[in-house]
């Protein structure tokens, strides 16, 4: 009867070890884009009950011009990246690539962007890149380069 215990308890200290490890912990912090009067920043809670919470504003010339409400989420060891973007509605997009260096979040029903990607570059830098359909059958993207930036404004 011992023995029947042991695997058990192992197996459910493994998948909850997993699930944990599922959201991605170097994406959490702040990030900012600086570019020709334009500020992006971007900030991530740490994770904490499988779920990551975060937003974005985009300022120009002193008015905000974008913003979004931001989530990832664990159920079951599978993300998914939910975006609530300024008078939009809510889309999710369910991860088709999590690594320690990258995250590729996909939803091909939506119109644009289909998806979303996080690649991490050292310990100060992040590319973000949305991609969706372009014209002719194509896809268009665009990047944008981030650095860790100070969580308590410029």
């Amino acid at each position: 009867m011992v023995s029947v215990r042991v695997p058990i308890l192992a197996v459910l200290c493994c998948a909850s070890v997993a699930r944990a490890q599922d959201v991605p912990k170097w994406l959490a912090g702040c990030w900012e884009l600086r570019s020709q009067g334009r500020l992006t920043v971007e900030m991530w809670m740490p994770p904490a009950g499988n779920m990551m919470i975060g937003g974005s504003r985009t300022v120009v010339n002193g008015a905000v011009r974008e913003f979004e409400h931001l989530r990832i989420t664990s159920d079951g060891g599978k993300l998914t990246y939910i975006a609530l973007p300024s008078g939009q509605n809510e889309t999710s997009f369910p991860a088709r690539e999590v690594s320690d260096s990258s995250l590729v979040f996909e939803n091909l029903t939506h119109d644009f962007p289909q998806r979303i990607i996080y690649r991490r570059r050292g310990a100060d830098s992040i590319i973000a890149r949305i991609e969706g359909p372009g014209p002719n059958n194509s896809t268009r993207g665009f990047d944008f380069p981030m650095r860790r930036a100070s969580c308590t404004g410029p």
